[in-house]
């Protein structure tokens, strides 16, 4: 069976998954018709299929109810695909129904499935489990005490979720670490509007993007007019944070790239931002630059991370394949396959794997990732390291003498330089590489 043709407002309007996007569309038959050998093979394999289902409700040393078994038969079939492949029975379905609604009750966590085991792609901004200190590429060993090779990874997701205000408790297995973490969390309302900004010192801006949102684009253009006013129409440079984006909305991520691209002024790549490429033709999908640079220029750098995927790492791969910006941090999720929910009822459905992520250079997102022009590791600096940190100043060292004919300075805006490194290094160090880019930029 193949999918029907569609829209790309079909394909636009896309479900928030834990790792990617998906759609729905119904299924169509095949257009060639087999071979006489195709029918044979197909046929031997129907026919070990029904063989082993009548063995097991004949012989299986107990009772096995024929909906169950034929369920279970799906879900091997479409989970050992890939990670992201997956049978949605009505309890998953409709998890994945509620999830879409905006807010649900749970920890905040972007997870996919690793050999057989739930690992964490990325806690969300402000959730339970951003606050508890889980990270990306930890491991989700037990649920409750409950090991979770005791159950899909369906029944995992749905342990975790619950009313605001219910507690549970995750085993965690990290890297770098002996034994085993537990973590006791608190559920709570999770809202997926996540785009925050503010002005550093030096005129410059700052955006965190949490997630891909119909309407992100629409918060960034509002977000980035904000900071030229507060600078006066003089934004110096632009830090777009996507560290921990799981993605979202390809859609989303198109109109955020089209907010740093002159389009009538571009030549290369057809002007194209991104493109799929799949077995059917429905599965093709081509999006080129329609913008304007609405920061005139001015210099701009993406931040990634290990928990940055799929539209946030075809944010990254644009601006850095048109060169419009500098990706910095660490190499991104590798996260470039779409999803494709496929219905087979009102209450059942297929989560399939369709079609591949390319930069507009054709580079594939799939298990490669966004690999940063500058690495900045996510360093914990220590107060012994301090005098390493270049941007201190006399002013920042106890009992220094002061200067009566000038105004003391306490730094950037939101942070003494010191604290800031010791919080965030990778931001810190963002920060440094801006402001020596925006020295050298010629304003028109």
């Amino acid at each position: 069976m193949r999918p029907c043709s569609f829209s790309f407002v079909q394909f636009s309007k896309i479900i928030l998954l834990a790792a990617g996007l998906a759609i729905s569309f119904p299924l169509c038959a095949e257009n060639t018709p087999p071979s006489d050998a195709v029918k044979a093979a197909r046929e031997a394999n129907i026919t070990h299929f029904v063989d082993t289902i009548n063995l097991i409700k004949n012989s299986y040393a107990k009772t096995v109810d024929e909906k169950k078994l034929l369920e279970n038969a799906i879900r091997g079939m479409v989970n050992n695909l890939d990670p992201h492949s997956e049978y949605l029975d009505e309890q998953a379905y409709k998890a994945l129904l509620t999830t879409t609604s905006g807010a649900f009750g749970g920890l905040g966590l972007e997870v996919t499935t690793e050999h057989g085991v739930l690992k964490i792609v990325t806690p969300m901004d402000d959730s339970p489990a951003a606050k508890a200190g889980l990270k990306p590429n930890d491991y989700i060993v037990a649920v409750n005490d409950v090991l979770l090779n005791t159950m899909t990874s369906d029944e995992a997701v749905e342990k975790m979720r619950g009313e605001k205000g219910t507690p549970v408790t995750l085993t965690i297995i990290r890297k770098g670490e002996k034994k085993p973490l537990k973590f006791s969390l608190i559920r709570d309302t999770i809202k997926t509007d996540s785009l925050k900004s503010k002005m550093l010192n030096n005129n410059i801006g700052y955006i965190r993007i949490g997630q891909f949102q119909e309407n992100t684009a629409a918060l960034l253009t509002k977000a980035i007019n904000d900071l030229n006013k507060s600078a006066g129409g003089n934004v110096s440079g632009l830090i777009l944070d996507l560290r921990n984006n799981p993605g979202g909305l390809l859609e989303s991520a198109v109109n955020v790239v089209n907010e740093f691209l002159d389009s009538d002024k571009i030549t290369q790549f057809k002007k194209m931002i991104v493109y799929t490429e799949g077995r059917t033709s429905e599965s093709k999908y081509e999006a080129y630059a329609t913008g304007h640079d609405l920061i005139n220029k001015a210099p701009l750098i993406i931040m990634v991370n290990a928990g940055s995927a799929s539209a946030s790492e075809i944010v990254a791969g644009a601006i850095q394949d048109y060169r419009r910006g500098i990706v910095v941090g660490a190499t991104s999720f590798g996260k470039g396959s779409v999803q494709t929910v496929v219905p087979l009822d009102d209450t059942h459905a297929v989560k399939l794997t369709t079609a591949l992520y390319h930069t507009p250079s054709g580079r594939l997102i799939q298990n490669q990732g966004i690999i940063p022009d500058i690495s900045i590791p996510a360093l914990k600096i220590e107060n012994k390291d301090a005098p390493l940190l270049g941007n201190l100043k006399e002013s920042a060292l106890k009992d220094h003498l002061k200067n009566d004919t000038v105004k003391e300075t306490t730094g950037d805006k939101d942070a003494n330089p010191a604290d800031l490194a010791k919080e965030d290094f990778q931001l810190f160090e963002t920060i440094n590489i801006l402001k020596t880019l925006a020295l050298n930029h010629p304003r028109s």
